[in-house]
């Protein structure tokens, strides 16, 4: 195989990584689509096993940020675009925001080692 031939396949290989590609990727993901990805899941799966080896209070406290509020985001706001806030989805999502938000200044600020 010679240096030509190698280039050209490396350049195919690489192409779904082009910056045009990739910001295209991320203006057309949705929530759901996050959740079941399986790069995005992998990238979480080794920022865990960072944070749990390190002991990194941060990485876990923005992990559990992230995570939490894209539960929240899933489980409480209406996923349709017909479907318009109400009382009843926006309560809940206001109620475990501060739930979340409470628990990472009391993880990040009142708890000592």
């Amino acid at each position: 195989m010679n240096k030509e031939e190698m280039l050209s396949k490396g350049q195919e290989a690489l192409t779904p990584f082009e910056t045009q590609n990739i910001v295209t990727y991320v203006k057309n993901l949705t929530l759901k689509g996050a959740m079941e990805n399986p790069w995005i899941i992998g990238i979480f799966a080794i920022l865990i096993f960072y944070a749990v080896i390190k002991r990194s209070k941060a990485v876990l406290a923005f992990l559990f940020a992230v995570i939490s509020i894209s539960f929240l985001i899933r489980f409480t706001l209406p996923s349709g675009q017909g479907n318009e806030l109400s009382l009843a989805s926006t309560l809940p999502f206001a109620f475990g925001g501060l739930v979340i938000g409470g628990f990472l200044i009391y993880l990040l600020f009142i708890k000592s080692e």
